[in-house]
Formats: structure tokens, sequence, C-alpha cells
């Protein structure tokens, strides 16, 4: 596990290419999260995509509803497919639990990105959450339904996920300011995903 956890930065940007090819063929079911992450914001606003990958389709739809989108991955070959889907966008290559960028977003995103950090880094990123947020703003993620470690593949490699419990998390969104405002386990109209969804006091 440990070492499956060490090479997520690694593998994403080994197989950029692939995950963002099947990423497009996939369809979209986070869309009705989306949207009630979007109509929560004031317009505009900026939002933090924090593990962005290419940006299709979250950046993308933010960016047509005329929020500013800052693009934030570990993978500069994942910015780089970031930039040519969302041209002109803010971006840094950086690794989520080392930002300190001193600015306040009106919303931040970890779609599919933050559940694959280790549990203590998990913990670490809510005070990350809070750093980044204005009063009021929107925060959503995913994570897994129970905590635990789970492998996956990508391209034949093993992908590291994990996940705290619920009591945790919602312990942890109190403490960096953020009241939750909808959860679901194992969504199935949203493929199965866990959804959280907060707003900064």
């Amino acid at each position: 596990m440990n070492r499956a956890a060490a090479n997520i930065m690694g593998l994403y940007e080994r197989h950029a290419a692939a995950w963002t090819a099947a990423r497009k063929a996939a369809p979209v079911l986070e869309m009705a999260w989306l949207e009630r992450f979007e109509a929560a914001l004031p317009v505009p606003s900026h939002v933090l995509d924090i593990g962005c990958g290419s940006g299709e389709p979250i950046a993308c739809f933010l960016r047509a509803r005329h929020h500013e989108v800052m693009g934030v991955d570990s993978s500069k070959t994942m910015i780089d497919m970031f930039l040519k889907a969302c041209p002109d966008a803010e971006t840094i290559v950086a690794d989520m639990r080392c930002l300190s960028l001193g600015r306040r977003f009106g919303g931040l995103i970890a779609w599919d990105s933050f559940f694959h950090l280790p549990p203590d880094g998990q913990r670490h990123m809510f005070g990350v959450f809070g750093a980044h947020a204005l009063p009021g703003a929107m925060l959503m993620f995913t994570s897994g339904p129970a905590a635990g470690e789970a492998i996956g593949k990508l391209e034949g490699e093993d992908l590291y996920h994990a996940s705290l419990g619920g009591p945790e998390y919602r312990q942890l969104l109190d403490l960096a300011g953020f009241d939750v405002v909808a959860q679901v386990n194992e969504d199935p109209g949203c493929g199965g995903r866990t959804v959280w969804l907060a707003k900064q006091r």
C-alpha cells in the first residue's frame, strides 16, 4: 500500500494521455453534482480545481458558466492538457498537500483526486481547504464510503485509493470551518461515487 501511494504522481504523469482518453470516452455521470456545486457559487467566481487532470469535463463546465478556474495537478502533462482545454487559465504543477497560494477562492473542488492521498495526507488537506476558501465558499470532493484503503488499476499498474470514515470527515470539515450541505455514499446516479458538498461558514 505504501509503495502504491507513493507512486500516484508518477503513475498519472506516465499515463496522462491514456487516462484522459478514457475520461473523455466515459459518460459524464457527475453532472448533477457539478450543477449543484455551480448553482451555489456567485457568478463569476474563482474556483480552485485540485487534481484538475485534463480539465474535462469539470473545468470546462465551470468556465462555460463564466467562472474562472485555476487548475492544480502534480502532473505537468496533465496541466499541459488542461491548458489546451482551457486556454489562458491559471495553472500550477504542485502536490496538493503543499498548496499555499496566499489566495482564497469562492469554490474548491477535489473530484476523484483527493482520495488518492493516504489517510494522514487527507487529514492535512482540510487545513489546505480552509486556508484557500472565502467565507461562503463551496467545497466538493469525492471519498470512499468507509475508512480503508484499496488498490485499483491504471494501465496495468496499481492505483492507490484511501478513505477516512464519514464521522471523521464531518469532524474535519467542521474544524476547518465548513458545514456539510449534502453527502451521499456510493451515489448510483454518479457511478457509485461517494460525494461531499460543504460550505465555508
